[in-house]
């Protein structure tokens, strides 16, 4: 879709008028995504609010079904006070998403630029932010909105977590020949473990620094489309082992006492299960991450991503390390591998 022909279908959405609306008074600013396959659109004119429109890749029925989940779990956060974008319109025919234009600073610059202990605010902000909308969020939410799988379950970890770590990164991307019976019972043995958790809150899946905007000081959430139910201290280690901002580990161990805090406003949980979850929904959360980056890494030829495989893998490690996860020995001794594989090549 061309600059004019986005212009016209977005009029259209709008209900504005040809003459007040068109390639004179509306300029179109195209976006560079990070991993997604999705067309992003600035658009701008006088007198009129900033928005960002988002395409799927033609003819991807995928890429459709994503944006309207796009559209169905925004609206639906929306409504129960989740700091997400506004939505102006939505074309199920295209997959076209117009929505509220956040800007362009991430907390992923701010951490970068200013650094992690002067961007605690915004941290404890999003802490809090996130466990109301996953208490909140559950709350009416229907599992079919979901675009991709209805709920965060043991399926899911198996074969898109720690299945895409072992494919893309050790075999595809690394090369390693290891004991795949031992990590294969590694980590069905910590999908069961996770599976014990509750998993009937809101799951943004992707909840890391690059989703998350400050617009005008105050922290927003994007790229939720992703949502589903899941347990709770998935999306907090997503955010807090996040390699993109390397938070040290004693901001972690308060963001964690700020995000209990804010969920005991929301539901009564026992901190001791909490942490013991968080833990294991950490190393779920790593191997899913490391799996992507080296998917987009190699396979979408994204080498930015290829930077962070090593911060992963050393986080992984250390988590590992600790006596809670003694039991994935396996998992821990091909963790190292991999370290030494990206230490070799480099």
């Amino acid at each position: 879709m061309n600059a004019g022909a986005l212009i016209v279908l977005v009029g259209r959405l709008l209900g504005a008028s040809p003459r007040t609306w068109n390639e004179t008074t509306v300029q179109v600013q195209e976006r560079v995504p990070d991993g997604s396959t999705r067309r992003f659109f600035r658009l701008s004119g006088q007198g009129l609010p900033k928005m960002i429109a988002v395409l799927p890749p033609e003819r991807d029925q995928r890429g459709r079904a994503e944006a309207a989940a796009f559209a169905t779990i925004g609206r639906h956060l929306r409504r129960i006070g989740a700091p997400v974008p506004e939505l102006y319109g939505f074309d199920p025919v295209t997959g076209l998403a117009l929505c509220e234009d956040l800007g362009d600073r991430r907390l992923f610059e701010q951490v970068v630029e200013q650094g992690a202990a002067q961007s605690m605010e915004y941290y404890e902000s999003a802490v809090q932010q996130l466990a109301r909308m996953q208490v909140r969020g559950s709350v009416g939410f229907d599992p079919a909105w979901g675009w991709d799988t209805p709920r965060y379950d043991r399926q899911l970890m198996i074969e898109r977590e720690s299945g895409y770590f072992l494919q893309a990164c050790c075999t595809d991307l690394l090369g390693l020949d290891f004991d795949r019976q031992a990590v294969a019972a590694d980590c069905l043995r910590l999908a069961d473990e996770v599976a014990k958790a509750p998993a009937y809150f809101f799951l943004h899946r992707d909840f890391q620094c690059r989703n998350l905007m400050l617009t005008q000081g105050v922290v927003r959430f994007i790229d939720f489309q992703g949502g589903r139910l899941g347990p709770l201290a998935y999306d907090l280690a997503s955010l807090l082992f996040d390699p993109y901002a390397a938070l040290p580990e004693s901001m972690q161990d308060r963001l964690v006492l700020v995000y209990l805090a804010a969920l005991g406003e929301e539901l009564p949980y026992d901190p001791d299960q909490f942490h013991h979850e968080y833990l294991l929904l950490a190393l779920q959360r790593h191997l899913q991450m490391l799996g992507a980056f080296a998917f987009l890494s190699q396979v979408r030829d994204k080498p930015f991503f290829a930077h962070y495989l090593e911060p992963a893998l050393t986080s992984l490690d250390r988590l590992l390390a600790k006596p809670e996860a003694a039991g994935y020995a396996a998992l821990h001794t091909l963790t190292s591998q991999c370290r030494q594989e990206l230490r070799q090549r480099s």
